[in-house]
């Protein structure tokens, strides 16, 4: 996957947008799983525009917005009562593949919707208050060996959750009980960052994308680091990784779309070439770039072995720290 996520878009000098069937939504929606502000509203958004400026789309794409369990809620309504709607999107991230593979979306699994294409990855990241004590991972995790009790870590999700994952997972390189820490679940990225701006928690698990986009708009936070294999490019070339502070741990986040389990071939075909096309646009590479995003581009099959890769991946993963898988 690696391979994958460096692979850049290449350039196009002159693009045209080709005909890709009779299936196109008349009033598309795209809903972001959680509250507005975390990873899922950037997802949905830079579907919104990215769709609209290639010329996929000629209806509006508008976003809706069903938080619950990180992704649990909507995905209930869809398989439960929604499962045919063709002209409605709902964004997934890794972190909605680990809770599905912990069985926290019910009687649902990974095989009951239809996987439309992944459109980007994010990574996991560290964040703090812009005038945080706390320097550098080491010295937050230092504090936290010293006494547990010390730091209050936010997140989005419960126990078992992709931002408890990342601070349990660091806790344990670390040589930390994960079970000791202070951990305050929210609904999403946008909820933790709001508290942490109010001192509420000392530090988020958050991702990049959206707390790079909190930065960007003013809020006084930093990110002491990246989840990632190597330092992102551009204004994030001067956060380290937590692998340079001691803490050899990655977390990418696969970033992407579903639609019902009974929308029809032609109707899910139509959303995939959507998709394959839009993210050959010469313009994709920049959306992603704003947004703090970075290149995975897969549709239909693609997405769907990769899906069930993953999934299969967090299934191990969890029952590594005792969690319940299905």
């Amino acid at each position: 996957m690696n391979k994958r996520i460096q692979a850049t878009i290449a350039s196009v000098a002159m693009f045209t947008f080709p005909a890709i069937g009779k299936a196109e939504p008349s009033k598309p929606e795209c809903i972001a799983p959680a509250q507005p502000g975390g990873g899922f509203d950037i997802t949905c958004k830079l579907a919104q525009a990215s769709l609209q400026n290639s010329g996929a789309l000629k209806a509006p794409l508008r976003v809706s917005y069903m938080p619950g369990g990180i992704g649990a809620v909507a995905y209930n309504a869809i398989v439960g009562q929604r499962r045919a709607e063709a002209g409605t999107i709902i964004a997934f991230s890794a972190g909605s593949l680990l809770n599905i593979a912990q069985g926290k979306f019910g009687a649902y699994t990974e095989k009951d919707v239809r996987w439309v294409a992944n459109i980007g990855t994010d990574y996991g990241a560290v964040v703090v208050q812009q005038d945080s004590v706390h320097k550098s991972l080491t010295e937050l995790m230092a504090a936290i060996k010293a006494d547990p009790t010390s730091v209050i870590i936010g997140a989005g999700g419960t126990i078992g959750s992709q931002d408890w994952m990342k601070a349990a997972m660091t806790a344990r390189a670390a040589g930390i009980d994960y079970k000791t820490m202070r951990f305050v679940a929210f609904e999403g990225g946008g909820d933790c960052a709001t508290a942490l701006q109010g001192g509420h928690v000392h530090v988020c698990m958050n991702d990049v994308g959206d707390s790079q986009a909190a930065i960007d708009g003013g809020a006084p936070l930093k990110l002491l680091a990246i989840f990632s294999e190597q330092r992102l490019p551009g204004k994030l070339a001067e956060v380290p990784t937590a692998a340079e502070q001691g803490f050899d741990i990655k977390w990418p986040i696969a970033r992407g779309f579903y639609v019902g389990p009974d929308v029809s071939d032609a109707d899910y075909k139509w959303w995939a070439d959507a998709f394959a096309m839009t993210m050959k646009s010469p313009d994709y590479a920049q959306l992603l770039q704003e947004r703090n995003l970075f290149t995975l581009p897969m549709t239909a099959e693609e997405t769907t072995a990769f899906v069930h890769s993953q999934v299969a991946a967090y299934k191990t993963l969890a029952a590594d720290f005792g969690l319940t898988t299905k």
